[in-house]
Protein backbone atom coordinates (compact mmCIF):
# COMPACT_ATOMS: atom_id res chain seq x y z
CA UNK A 1 0.00 0.00 0.00
CA UNK A 2 2.96 2.66 0.72
CA UNK A 3 4.36 1.91 -2.81
CA UNK A 4 0.40 2.79 -4.55
CA UNK A 5 0.07 5.50 -2.20
CA UNK A 6 3.77 7.07 -2.86
CA UNK A 7 2.47 7.09 -6.83
CA UNK A 8 -0.75 8.49 -6.03
CA UNK A 9 0.85 11.22 -4.08
CA UNK A 10 3.48 12.25 -6.91
CA UNK A 11 0.26 11.64 -9.41
CA UNK A 12 -1.63 14.47 -7.80
CA UNK A 13 1.23 16.96 -7.79
CA UNK A 14 2.15 17.25 -4.35
CA UNK A 15 5.28 19.29 -5.17
CA UNK A 16 7.24 21.77 -3.91
CA UNK A 17 6.49 24.16 -6.61
CA UNK A 18 7.42 27.76 -6.85
CA UNK A 19 4.59 30.74 -5.74
CA UNK A 20 4.27 32.33 -9.33
CA UNK A 21 3.50 29.00 -11.25
CA UNK A 22 0.55 28.31 -9.00
CA UNK A 23 -1.36 30.99 -10.03
CA UNK A 24 -3.55 30.09 -13.04
CA UNK A 25 -4.25 32.17 -16.14
CA UNK A 26 -6.07 31.69 -19.06
CA UNK A 27 -2.85 31.15 -20.95
CA UNK A 28 -2.61 27.79 -19.09
CA UNK A 29 -6.34 27.13 -19.71
CA UNK A 30 -5.99 27.41 -23.52
CA UNK A 31 -2.92 25.31 -23.23
CA UNK A 32 -5.17 22.64 -21.22
CA UNK A 33 -7.53 22.43 -23.56
CA UNK A 34 -5.34 22.08 -26.58
CA UNK A 35 -3.66 19.31 -25.10
CA UNK A 36 -7.27 17.98 -24.13
CA UNK A 37 -8.00 18.38 -27.64
CA UNK A 38 -4.61 16.65 -29.10
CA UNK A 39 -5.41 13.58 -26.88
CA UNK A 40 -9.33 13.31 -28.16
CA UNK A 41 -8.82 12.30 -31.51
CA UNK A 42 -10.86 10.35 -33.79
CA UNK A 43 -10.02 7.02 -31.87
CA UNK A 44 -12.44 8.41 -29.34
CA UNK A 45 -15.26 6.70 -31.35
CA UNK A 46 -13.77 3.38 -31.27
CA UNK A 47 -12.35 3.43 -27.60
CA UNK A 48 -15.31 1.82 -26.08
CA UNK A 49 -15.67 -1.07 -28.01
CA UNK A 50 -11.85 -1.95 -27.66
CA UNK A 51 -11.64 -0.60 -24.11
CA UNK A 52 -15.33 -2.78 -22.56
CA UNK A 53 -13.88 -5.89 -24.77
CA UNK A 54 -12.76 -7.22 -21.41
CA UNK A 55 -15.89 -7.45 -19.48
CA UNK A 56 -15.69 -5.37 -16.26
CA UNK A 57 -13.14 -6.03 -14.02
CA UNK A 58 -10.42 -5.43 -16.62
CA UNK A 59 -11.98 -2.01 -17.16
CA UNK A 60 -12.52 -1.17 -13.51
CA UNK A 61 -8.55 -1.37 -13.68
CA UNK A 62 -7.14 -0.10 -16.84
CA UNK A 63 -9.73 3.00 -15.28
CA UNK A 64 -7.90 3.01 -12.05
CA UNK A 65 -4.29 3.10 -13.81
CA UNK A 66 -4.83 5.36 -16.64
CA UNK A 67 -4.46 8.56 -14.99
CA UNK A 68 -1.46 8.27 -12.98
CA UNK A 69 -0.12 6.36 -16.41
CA UNK A 70 -0.95 9.33 -18.62
CA UNK A 71 0.04 12.22 -16.07
CA UNK A 72 3.30 10.77 -15.11
CA UNK A 73 4.43 9.61 -18.47
CA UNK A 74 3.98 13.10 -20.23
CA UNK A 75 5.25 14.86 -17.16
CA UNK A 76 8.74 13.04 -17.72
CA UNK A 77 8.51 14.29 -21.56
CA UNK A 78 7.58 17.76 -20.47
CA UNK A 79 10.62 17.51 -17.88
CA UNK A 80 13.40 16.23 -20.53
CA UNK A 81 12.48 19.15 -22.26
CA UNK A 82 11.97 22.12 -19.73
CA UNK A 83 15.48 20.78 -18.33
CA UNK A 84 17.30 21.68 -21.37
CA UNK A 85 19.98 24.37 -21.01
CA UNK A 86 19.66 25.94 -23.97
CA UNK A 87 18.38 29.44 -24.14
CA UNK A 88 17.87 30.16 -27.82
CA UNK A 89 14.68 29.36 -29.57
CA UNK A 90 15.75 25.98 -31.11
CA UNK A 91 15.34 23.94 -27.84
CA UNK A 92 12.47 21.72 -28.64
CA UNK A 93 12.85 17.90 -28.35
CA UNK A 94 14.64 17.47 -31.63
CA UNK A 95 17.61 19.51 -30.45
CA UNK A 96 17.32 18.34 -26.81
CA UNK A 97 17.53 14.98 -27.46
CA UNK A 98 21.13 15.85 -29.92
CA UNK A 99 22.77 17.45 -26.42
CA UNK A 100 21.35 14.75 -23.84
CA UNK A 101 22.11 11.72 -26.51
CA UNK A 102 24.64 12.53 -28.91
CA UNK A 103 24.51 13.38 -32.19
CA UNK A 104 23.87 9.66 -33.73
CA UNK A 105 21.22 8.53 -31.29
CA UNK A 106 19.52 11.97 -31.33
CA UNK A 107 18.99 11.89 -35.12
CA UNK A 108 17.61 8.23 -34.86
CA UNK A 109 15.24 9.33 -31.87
CA UNK A 110 14.05 12.86 -34.02
CA UNK A 111 13.44 10.48 -37.37
CA UNK A 112 11.58 7.89 -34.91
CA UNK A 113 9.84 10.71 -33.09
CA UNK A 114 8.99 12.00 -36.55
CA UNK A 115 7.81 8.75 -37.98
CA UNK A 116 5.58 8.14 -35.60
CA UNK A 117 3.43 11.70 -35.80
CA UNK A 118 3.34 12.12 -39.23
CA UNK A 119 1.29 9.55 -40.79
CA UNK A 120 -1.34 10.05 -38.65
CA UNK A 121 -1.32 13.95 -39.75
CA UNK A 122 -2.09 12.24 -43.19
CA UNK A 123 -5.06 9.79 -41.58
CA UNK A 124 -6.52 12.53 -40.13
CA UNK A 125 -6.81 14.26 -43.95
CA UNK A 126 -8.46 11.41 -45.12
CA UNK A 127 -10.54 11.48 -41.64
CA UNK A 128 -11.73 14.80 -42.19
CA UNK A 129 -12.49 14.22 -45.81
CA UNK A 130 -14.44 11.22 -45.05
CA UNK A 131 -16.39 12.16 -42.35
CA UNK A 132 -17.56 15.41 -43.79
CA UNK A 133 -18.44 13.84 -46.86
CA UNK A 134 -20.58 11.27 -45.23
CA UNK A 135 -22.46 14.02 -42.90
CA UNK A 136 -23.10 16.12 -46.92
CA UNK A 137 -24.57 12.87 -48.41
CA UNK A 138 -26.34 11.10 -45.48
CA UNK A 139 -27.35 13.60 -43.08
CA UNK A 140 -27.70 17.33 -44.60
CA UNK A 141 -29.38 15.21 -48.27
CA UNK A 142 -26.77 17.07 -50.39
CA UNK A 143 -24.91 15.57 -53.29
CA UNK A 144 -21.05 14.75 -53.00
CA UNK A 145 -18.55 16.98 -53.75
CA UNK A 146 -15.59 16.02 -55.64
CA UNK A 147 -13.20 14.80 -53.50
CA UNK A 148 -9.97 16.74 -54.43
CA UNK A 149 -11.96 19.53 -54.11
CA UNK A 150 -13.28 18.97 -50.86
CA UNK A 151 -10.00 17.61 -49.47
CA UNK A 152 -8.61 20.40 -50.95
CA UNK A 153 -10.42 22.67 -48.81
CA UNK A 154 -10.67 20.92 -45.46
CA UNK A 155 -7.01 20.56 -45.28
CA UNK A 156 -6.11 24.00 -45.73
CA UNK A 157 -8.67 24.99 -43.16
CA UNK A 158 -6.67 23.16 -40.72
CA UNK A 159 -3.58 24.01 -42.22
CA UNK A 160 -4.44 27.79 -42.01
CA UNK A 161 -5.04 27.83 -38.60
CA UNK A 162 -1.45 26.23 -37.75
CA UNK A 163 0.22 28.71 -40.19
CA UNK A 164 -1.73 31.72 -38.03
CA UNK A 165 0.23 30.98 -35.37
CA UNK A 166 0.62 29.74 -31.45
CA UNK A 167 -2.29 32.05 -30.53
CA UNK A 168 -4.24 31.66 -33.22
CA UNK A 169 -3.82 27.84 -33.27
CA UNK A 170 -5.00 28.19 -28.91
CA UNK A 171 -7.91 30.19 -29.50
CA UNK A 172 -9.25 27.62 -32.02
CA UNK A 173 -8.71 24.77 -29.73
CA UNK A 174 -10.53 26.47 -27.19
CA UNK A 175 -13.79 27.06 -29.48
CA UNK A 176 -13.49 23.67 -30.42
CA UNK A 177 -12.95 22.08 -27.25
CA UNK A 178 -16.02 23.28 -25.30
CA UNK A 179 -18.13 21.77 -27.67
CA UNK A 180 -16.73 18.51 -27.75
CA UNK A 181 -16.89 18.50 -23.68
CA UNK A 182 -20.31 19.12 -24.50
CA UNK A 183 -21.05 16.81 -26.92
CA UNK A 184 -18.81 13.81 -24.76
CA UNK A 185 -20.89 14.88 -21.71
CA UNK A 186 -24.33 15.26 -23.36
CA UNK A 187 -23.75 11.42 -24.92
CA UNK A 188 -22.59 9.93 -21.41
CA UNK A 189 -25.51 11.17 -19.67
CA UNK A 190 -28.28 10.79 -22.82
CA UNK A 191 -27.26 7.17 -22.51
CA UNK A 192 -27.91 6.59 -18.77
CA UNK A 193 -31.60 5.29 -19.08
CA UNK A 194 -30.19 2.85 -21.62
CA UNK A 195 -27.46 1.20 -19.05
CA UNK A 196 -27.50 -2.60 -19.06
CA UNK A 197 -25.26 -3.00 -15.11
CA UNK A 198 -26.70 -6.36 -14.59
CA UNK A 199 -25.15 -8.15 -17.70
CA UNK A 200 -21.43 -6.98 -16.73
CA UNK A 201 -22.18 -7.86 -13.30
CA UNK A 202 -23.63 -11.03 -13.79
CA UNK A 203 -20.27 -11.85 -16.29
CA UNK A 204 -18.00 -14.34 -14.21
CA UNK A 205 -14.77 -13.15 -12.80
CA UNK A 206 -12.05 -14.23 -15.03
CA UNK A 207 -9.12 -16.32 -13.72
CA UNK A 208 -5.65 -14.13 -13.07
CA UNK A 209 -4.11 -14.78 -16.27
CA UNK A 210 -7.31 -13.95 -17.94
CA UNK A 211 -7.46 -10.96 -16.12
CA UNK A 212 -3.67 -9.98 -16.76
CA UNK A 213 -3.58 -10.67 -20.53
CA UNK A 214 -7.43 -8.58 -21.18
CA UNK A 215 -5.54 -5.74 -18.89
CA UNK A 216 -2.19 -6.10 -20.97
CA UNK A 217 -3.82 -6.23 -24.46
CA UNK A 218 -6.28 -2.84 -23.30
CA UNK A 219 -3.42 -0.40 -21.86
CA UNK A 220 -2.41 0.29 -25.41
CA UNK A 221 -5.49 1.27 -26.67
CA UNK A 222 -5.98 3.41 -23.85
CA UNK A 223 -2.41 4.90 -24.21
CA UNK A 224 -3.49 6.37 -27.65
CA UNK A 225 -6.50 7.36 -26.61
CA UNK A 226 -4.98 9.55 -23.78
CA UNK A 227 -1.81 10.73 -25.75
CA UNK A 228 -0.99 14.14 -26.46
CA UNK A 229 2.53 13.53 -26.76
CA UNK A 230 2.95 15.66 -30.28
CA UNK A 231 2.05 18.56 -28.36
CA UNK A 232 4.64 18.41 -25.51
CA UNK A 233 7.69 19.83 -26.93
CA UNK A 234 6.02 22.71 -28.23
CA UNK A 235 3.83 22.98 -24.81
CA UNK A 236 7.10 23.11 -22.61
CA UNK A 237 9.03 25.44 -25.05
CA UNK A 238 5.88 27.71 -24.08
CA UNK A 239 6.13 27.19 -20.86
CA UNK A 240 9.88 27.70 -20.67
CA UNK A 241 9.15 31.04 -22.71
CA UNK A 242 6.57 32.17 -20.37
CA UNK A 243 7.57 31.00 -16.51
CA UNK A 244 11.04 30.60 -16.94
CA UNK A 245 12.96 28.66 -13.86
CA UNK A 246 9.45 27.61 -12.74
CA UNK A 247 8.16 26.03 -15.96
CA UNK A 248 8.41 22.45 -14.59
CA UNK A 249 6.09 23.02 -11.75
CA UNK A 250 3.72 24.43 -13.98
CA UNK A 251 3.80 22.58 -17.01
CA UNK A 252 2.94 19.72 -13.82
CA UNK A 253 -0.04 21.91 -13.02
CA UNK A 254 -1.38 21.49 -16.48
CA UNK A 255 -0.65 18.32 -17.14
CA UNK A 256 -2.54 17.48 -13.90
CA UNK A 257 -5.67 19.20 -15.19
CA UNK A 258 -5.21 18.29 -18.54
CA UNK A 259 -5.21 14.36 -17.23
CA UNK A 260 -8.29 14.79 -14.62
CA UNK A 261 -10.28 15.94 -17.61
CA UNK A 262 -9.57 13.20 -19.98
CA UNK A 263 -10.21 10.74 -17.10
CA UNK A 264 -13.83 12.40 -16.53
CA UNK A 265 -14.32 12.86 -20.19
CA UNK A 266 -13.15 10.26 -21.96
CA UNK A 267 -13.41 7.29 -19.30
CA UNK A 268 -16.91 8.48 -18.82
CA UNK A 269 -18.01 8.52 -22.17
CA UNK A 270 -15.74 4.76 -21.91
CA UNK A 271 -18.35 3.31 -19.32
CA UNK A 272 -21.69 5.41 -20.48
CA UNK A 273 -21.15 3.21 -23.55
CA UNK A 274 -20.05 0.19 -22.24
CA UNK A 275 -22.95 -0.19 -20.15
CA UNK A 276 -25.78 0.70 -22.67
CA UNK A 277 -24.47 -1.85 -25.41
CA UNK A 278 -23.61 -4.27 -23.14
CA UNK A 279 -21.68 -7.67 -23.47
CA UNK A 280 -23.35 -8.40 -27.06
CA UNK A 281 -23.83 -4.96 -28.10
CA UNK A 282 -19.57 -4.40 -28.10
CA UNK A 283 -19.60 -7.56 -29.82
CA UNK A 284 -21.91 -6.47 -32.64
CA UNK A 285 -19.85 -3.56 -32.74
CA UNK A 286 -17.17 -4.57 -33.19
CA UNK A 287 -18.11 -6.91 -35.84
CA UNK A 288 -19.93 -4.71 -37.91
CA UNK A 289 -16.84 -2.42 -37.23
CA UNK A 290 -18.49 1.02 -36.93
CA UNK A 291 -17.96 3.40 -34.49
CA UNK A 292 -19.77 3.00 -31.47
CA UNK A 293 -22.22 6.22 -32.15
CA UNK A 294 -22.84 4.69 -35.79
CA UNK A 295 -23.65 1.43 -33.97
CA UNK A 296 -26.13 3.23 -31.30
CA UNK A 297 -26.86 5.07 -33.95
CA UNK A 298 -28.30 1.91 -35.62
CA UNK A 299 -29.80 0.49 -32.51
CA UNK A 300 -31.33 3.11 -31.08
CA UNK A 301 -32.64 5.08 -34.44
CA UNK A 302 -32.10 8.21 -32.80
CA UNK A 303 -30.94 10.83 -35.04
CA UNK A 304 -29.63 13.11 -31.92
CA UNK A 305 -27.08 9.98 -31.75
CA UNK A 306 -26.65 10.25 -35.87
CA UNK A 307 -25.86 13.77 -35.71
CA UNK A 308 -23.67 13.11 -32.88
CA UNK A 309 -21.49 11.00 -34.26
CA UNK A 310 -20.10 13.24 -37.61
CA UNK A 311 -19.85 16.13 -34.77
CA UNK A 312 -17.57 14.54 -32.33
CA UNK A 313 -15.44 13.32 -35.23
CA UNK A 314 -15.57 16.29 -36.65
CA UNK A 315 -14.40 18.36 -34.20
CA UNK A 316 -12.15 15.42 -32.56
CA UNK A 317 -9.98 15.21 -35.68
CA UNK A 318 -9.26 19.22 -36.08
CA UNK A 319 -8.45 19.61 -32.44
CA UNK A 320 -6.09 16.49 -32.71
CA UNK A 321 -4.80 17.70 -35.58
CA UNK A 322 -3.78 20.31 -34.56
CA UNK A 323 -1.08 18.92 -31.74
CA UNK A 324 -0.11 16.24 -34.30
CA UNK A 325 1.07 18.91 -36.66
CA UNK A 326 3.33 20.48 -34.08
CA UNK A 327 5.02 17.45 -33.44
CA UNK A 328 4.95 16.26 -37.26
CA UNK A 329 6.35 19.68 -37.96
CA UNK A 330 8.55 19.72 -35.21
CA UNK A 331 10.44 16.38 -36.44
CA UNK A 332 10.88 17.60 -39.87
CA UNK A 333 12.80 20.69 -39.00
CA UNK A 334 14.65 18.42 -36.28
CA UNK A 335 15.44 16.02 -39.54
CA UNK A 336 16.30 18.92 -41.83
CA UNK A 337 18.41 20.60 -39.41
CA UNK A 338 20.15 17.54 -38.51
CA UNK A 339 21.40 16.58 -42.20
CA UNK A 340 22.34 20.44 -42.71
CA UNK A 341 24.77 20.60 -39.44
CA UNK A 342 26.26 17.42 -40.41
CA UNK A 343 27.11 19.95 -43.68
CA UNK A 344 27.99 22.53 -42.14
CA UNK A 345 24.81 24.74 -43.80
CA UNK A 346 23.07 27.52 -42.45
CA UNK A 347 19.63 27.29 -43.02
CA UNK A 348 16.80 30.07 -43.03
CA UNK A 349 14.00 29.19 -40.37
CA UNK A 350 11.48 31.33 -41.85
CA UNK A 351 12.13 29.52 -45.30
CA UNK A 352 12.15 26.07 -43.09
CA UNK A 353 8.82 26.17 -41.59
CA UNK A 354 7.31 27.25 -45.22
CA UNK A 355 8.60 24.31 -46.54
CA UNK A 356 7.73 22.14 -44.14
CA UNK A 357 4.15 23.48 -44.12
CA UNK A 358 3.93 23.03 -47.71
CA UNK A 359 5.45 19.13 -47.54
CA UNK A 360 2.72 18.46 -44.81
CA UNK A 361 -0.36 20.06 -46.93
CA UNK A 362 0.65 18.72 -50.43
CA UNK A 363 1.02 14.85 -48.87
CA UNK A 364 -1.74 15.18 -46.66
CA UNK A 365 -3.92 16.36 -49.38
CA UNK A 366 -2.86 13.63 -51.73
CA UNK A 367 -3.73 11.12 -48.72
CA UNK A 368 -6.89 12.44 -48.50
CA UNK A 369 -7.81 12.22 -52.25
CA UNK A 370 -6.37 8.68 -52.32
CA UNK A 371 -8.53 7.73 -49.38
CA UNK A 372 -6.14 4.61 -48.01
CA UNK A 373 -7.69 1.83 -45.70
CA UNK A 374 -4.96 2.17 -43.34
CA UNK A 375 -5.74 3.57 -40.15
CA UNK A 376 -5.36 0.58 -38.29
CA UNK A 377 -1.82 -0.40 -39.82
CA UNK A 378 -0.61 3.05 -39.18
CA UNK A 379 -1.45 3.00 -35.03
CA UNK A 380 0.46 -1.02 -35.25
CA UNK A 381 3.04 0.64 -36.74
CA UNK A 382 3.61 3.67 -34.81
CA UNK A 383 2.32 2.21 -31.27
CA UNK A 384 5.58 0.95 -30.42
CA UNK A 385 7.51 4.31 -30.86
CA UNK A 386 5.11 6.53 -29.85
CA UNK A 387 4.99 4.32 -26.34
CA UNK A 388 8.90 4.16 -26.26
CA UNK A 389 9.36 8.14 -26.90
CA UNK A 390 6.74 8.56 -24.56
CA UNK A 391 7.23 6.41 -21.25
CA UNK A 392 10.67 4.54 -21.48
CA UNK A 393 12.87 7.59 -23.19
CA UNK A 394 12.32 10.14 -20.63
CA UNK A 395 13.06 7.66 -17.83
CA UNK A 396 16.84 6.43 -19.56
CA UNK A 397 17.18 10.43 -19.78
CA UNK A 398 16.55 10.92 -16.17
CA UNK A 399 18.87 8.24 -15.26
CA UNK A 400 22.13 9.63 -17.74
CA UNK A 401 21.26 13.59 -18.04
CA UNK A 402 22.97 15.31 -15.47
CA UNK A 403 20.41 18.31 -15.59
CA UNK A 404 17.86 15.45 -14.71
CA UNK A 405 19.28 14.25 -11.95
CA UNK A 406 16.97 15.91 -9.39
CA UNK A 407 14.50 13.66 -10.62
CA UNK A 408 16.46 10.73 -10.05
CA UNK A 409 15.37 7.65 -7.38
CA UNK A 410 11.49 8.25 -7.58
CA UNK A 411 9.28 5.69 -7.67
CA UNK A 412 7.03 6.71 -10.06
CA UNK A 413 10.35 6.59 -12.50
CA UNK A 414 9.45 2.74 -12.11
CA UNK A 415 6.21 3.24 -12.39
CA UNK A 416 5.83 4.70 -15.66
CA UNK A 417 8.97 2.43 -17.25
CA UNK A 418 6.99 -0.82 -16.08
CA UNK A 419 3.83 0.60 -17.48
CA UNK A 420 5.65 1.76 -20.91
CA UNK A 421 7.67 -1.40 -20.86
CA UNK A 422 4.00 -3.48 -20.69
CA UNK A 423 2.83 -0.86 -23.44
CA UNK A 424 5.30 -1.56 -26.19
CA UNK A 425 5.27 -5.57 -25.62
CA UNK A 426 1.30 -5.41 -25.36
CA UNK A 427 1.40 -3.73 -28.87
CA UNK A 428 4.08 -5.89 -29.86
CA UNK A 429 1.58 -9.13 -28.87
CA UNK A 430 -1.13 -7.41 -31.12
CA UNK A 431 0.63 -7.41 -34.07
CA UNK A 432 1.69 -11.16 -33.89
CA UNK A 433 -1.94 -12.09 -32.67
Amino acid sequence: MSTQAEVVQEATGREAEAGTSRQWTKYDTGWTLSLFGTAIGAGILFLPINAGAGGLWPLLIVTALIGPMTYLSHRGLSRLVCASPRTDGDSDITAVVRDYFGEGAGKLITLLYFLAIYPIVLIYGVGITNTVDSLMVNQLGMPSAPRWLLSGVLVALMMGVMIAGQRIMLLVTEWLVYPLLAILLGVTLYLIPSWQVGSLLSAPVPSAGDLAMSVWLIIPVLIFAFNFSPAISQFSVAMRGRYGTDAPAKASHVLRRTTLLLVIFAMGFVWSCVLALGPDGLAAAREANLPVLSYLANVHGSPFIGYLGPAVAIVAIMSSFFGHYLGAAEGAAGIVRGVADSRGGRLDEGMLRKAIAAFIFLTTWAAAIANPSILGLIETLAGPVIASVLYLMPMIAIRRVPALAPYRGRLSNVFVTVAGTVAVAGILLSIVR
